[in-house]
């Protein structure tokens, strides 16, 4: 079976297919350092926190027990499932919407926004990455600060790896596929699940950004003067950069 129709992360079945290999328990114990590199880097140590494509609640839930008014927006009623559950379990109150992130909005909001592990270029038309950030901009009170993490076309461009594979303790199997197009704007995606025997496989496209690129978008947005780092850490976005983090702030 192949995934590809309308917009490809509207598949809910994707998301569950898939979840356990994006979402370990590993990444939920990872989940309470990077929450704390995060505000290092915002320098936000109270506030309101939206949690932009909050999928099952790692990141929302480490910001609650912190004491943040967390809100948590996701597109995807399955991902909500798991982190209404996550937060019941550990008793903290955490507002999850079910909402596109081109459409969610709450003017003068929020003292941070943040949008991790790479849920950012989901969509075909590059006009829509700047509604996202438009939007930010306008949910985000004076002063307040956004945080952005996702791959990078530089550490693309200097260990791309065609195919890769992941495989599971209970025998799952995940190859994935890879493809620099247009113009090194997009990668297309063809992913491959065998499971007990079965197989299903996603195709998809994706858009990367440079770090130049990404400011640039920003300042289009009305985010001018962010920051870019090669990690939540705040190191150097140099040569081993691992990672794509852009802080950004609006004026007072």
């Amino acid at each position: 079976m192949v995934s590809g129709q309308g917009e490809w992360f509207a598949d809910e079945s994707i998301w569950e297919d898939l979840y356990p290999f994006h979402f370990p328990e590993s990444a939920f114990t990872v989940a309470d350092e990077q929450v704390e590199k995060i505000l290092r880097l915002a320098g936000i140590g109270s506030g309101k926190v939206l949690d932009l494509c909050c999928g099952p609640g790692r990141h929302a839930v480490a910001l609650a027990k912190r004491g943040f008014a967390v809100t948590g927006v996701d597109r995807t009623s399955f991902l909500l499932e798991r982190a209404r559950a996550r937060a019941a379990q550990a008793n903290l109150p955490v507002e999850f919407v079910l909402e596109d992130m081109r459409r969610f909005s709450r003017p003068a909001t929020f003292d941070l926004i943040i949008n991790i592990f790479t849920s950012f270029g989901y969509f075909d038309d590059r006009a829509d990455d700047l509604r996202v950030l438009k939007l930010v901009r306008e949910n985000l009170r004076p002063g307040g600060v956004f945080v952005l993490e996702m791959v990078s076309k530089e550490r693309l461009a200097r260990l791309f790896q065609a195919t890769t594979s992941t495989e599971l303790p209970n025998g799952d199997v995940l190859f994935e596929r890879h493809e620099i197009v247009d113009d090194w704007t997009r990668v297309r995606n063809r992913w491959t699940l065998m499971r007990e025997g079965d197989t299903r496989t996603f195709e998809f496209t994706h858009r990367i950004y440079s770090g130049q690129e990404l400011k640039d978008l920003l300042a289009s947005a009305g985010l001018a003067g962010a920051r870019v780092y090669g990690d939540l850490a705040g190191g150097a976005y140099g040569f081993d950069a691992q990672r794509l983090v852009v802080v950004a702030r609006t004026s007072l």
